[in-house]
């Protein structure tokens, strides 16, 4: 217990954090005169009042975080602030169940996207600006924000920082300070939110629309205001907006950074993840949008294009908003966007998945073994943008995969048990894993995750925090060593 309290005492003062944060929907509420201020009003009110009662309780048990409470700490975290989003939600619908109102908080803390509410264009517009905030807050990462502020609080960051930003060197330092990084990351992702925002405005959207997929889009959450997604705009325009700022978040934001600071877009192409996007997807786009085409499933090669581009970049980089239902595709080129979302986003992006750096090192890794069978005393090393990557970051990254595909086929297994059928469960537990969250089957376009039993939806949620948090994080926390001193 004396482990948890300090852990504890983080927590409070995050939660006061967080119930501000509860008082910006609270004035979307107010504006738009909906029926949702008391729900909202009432949970920042006893968050705020429970978290400076538990601050004051176990303010005596302040200390430095070490490197293990950094993993608690980012599991609690998520954990506590999906239960508290969950509040608002569940006070709004009279009949919804808890289970039903946190796994859409959840869902949207994740970026999954994944949806239980039937009639989204219906909703009070405070619920829907709370469910594409919380997308917003998860995409960057509440933890980099909480590193931005842990200083002020008097409380060390570089432990969350380890345990939450996803990449293979995660002792390298691209700032002196973690708090200045974070700062860096929120300002360029506030901006680009902005430009987002705006130019779907300029594209058709009300000024409201405009503002909710931007949140979602920049951060790869795939929320949207209505029930058709992206659909119910039926404009080329912005599908074209919103695949620019998919690609934009699903490139690794220190890459921006050194692209900035730079003034030159060629590191784009210098840097070996955001190259393998843009060569795997187009020509992924290309080949799709020709079969689909001389299939007939559209009448010329534009449109074809047109709706094989959105639906491919959206979900192959783990965001999830659709333009069309792409379950009536054939099934190896649906299937094509799902493997896709499990490899392409880069490390230190929004998207999920075990990350492009991640299958690049396991790709030369692989290479280089079949040389070495060949040529048993040839030395050749691996390198990633230049960096020779060392033999233990290699038998990291194989560890990791393999977890990570032993998680997919596990929970697909369980969910078929429970008695879906292998295209939803499949699909279901990809989009859940990578943070995509649209799904086919019975959990596709026409449908949402509501039609799950509540013991699918805990399944579902459960994979969106494993996915979120890249499983370790989270299974490090129930292996026994991790609890000896």
């Amino acid at each position: 217990m004396q482990k948890i309290i300090p852990i504890i005492h983080i927590l409070s003062k995050l939660g006061v954090f967080f119930s501000v944060l509860l008082l910006v929907p609270t004035f979307v509420s107010y504006i738009f005169l909906d029926d949702a201020f008391n729900a909202f009003s009432h949970t920042a009110l006893v968050t705020i009042i429970g978290s400076c009662i538990t601050w004051l309780l176990t303010r005596r048990y302040q200390r430095e975080l070490r490197v293990r409470d950094g993993f608690t700490l980012v599991f609690m975290l998520w954990l506590g602030f999906a239960i508290v989003a969950a509040m608002p939600i569940y006070l709004y619908f009279p009949h919804m169940s808890y289970i039903d109102a946190f796994f859409e908080s959840m869902s949207g803390l994740t970026t999954t996207g994944a949806t239980v509410i039937d009639s989204v264009d219906t909703l009070a517009p405070s619920i829907n600006f709370w469910r594409h905030m919380l997308n917003w807050l998860g995409g960057m990462g509440i933890i980099v924000l909480a590193v931005a502020i842990l200083p002020m609080l008097g409380v060390g960051g570089i432990q969350l920082f380890k345990a939450e930003i996803p990449g293979l060197d995660k002792d390298s330092k691209i700032a002196p300070r973690i708090s200045q990084v974070a700062k860096k990351l929120w300002f360029t992702y506030a901006l680009s939110t902005g430009v987002a925002c705006v130019a779907l405005y300029w594209a058709g959207m009300s000024w409201f629309d405009a503002l909710c997929h931007a949140m979602s889009t920049i951060s790869l959450g795939g929320f949207s205001s209505h029930d058709n997604s992206i659909a119910y705009f039926n404009s080329p325009i912005i599908e074209v907006i919103i695949i620019f700022v998919t690609i934009f978040g699903a490139i690794s934001f220190v890459t921006h950074l050194t692209a900035l600071s730079e003034r030159s877009v060629r590191r784009y192409w210098r840097d070996e993840e955001s190259r393998m996007i843009m060569i795997v997807m187009g020509v992924s786009i290309l080949a799709a949008s020709i079969y689909l085409w001389q299939q007939q499933f559209y009448t010329s090669f534009w449109e074809s294009l047109r709706f094989t581009a959105f639906n491919y970049v959206s979900i192959g980089l783990s965001n999830g908003l659709s333009n069309t239902d792409f379950g009536q595709w054939p099934l190896f080129v649906s299937l094509w966007m799902y493997f896709l979302a499990n490899i392409l986003a880069s490390s230190g992006s929004m998207g999920g998945g075990v990350k492009n750096a991640r299958a690049i090192v396991l790709a030369k890794f692989s290479l280089r073994e079949m040389l070495l069978l060949l040529h048993p005393n040839a030395v050749r090393n691996v390198k990633l943008n230049g960096r020779t990557i060392p033999e233990r970051t290699a038998l990291a990254v194989m560890g990791f995969i393999f977890v990570y595909f032993m998680t997919l086929v596990l929970f697909t297994f369980i969910m078929m048990a429970t008695g879906l059928d292998f295209v939803s469960a499949l699909t279901a537990m990809v989009a859940c894993l990578t943070n995509t969250g649209q799904g086919m089957g019975v959990v596709g376009l026409t449908s949402n995750y509501g039609v799950l039993s509540d013991v699918q939806k805990w399944l579902c949620t459960i994979v969106m925090l494993l996915g979120r948090l890249e499983i370790f994080t989270v299974l490090i926390l129930f292996s026994p060593p991790y609890w000896k001193k």
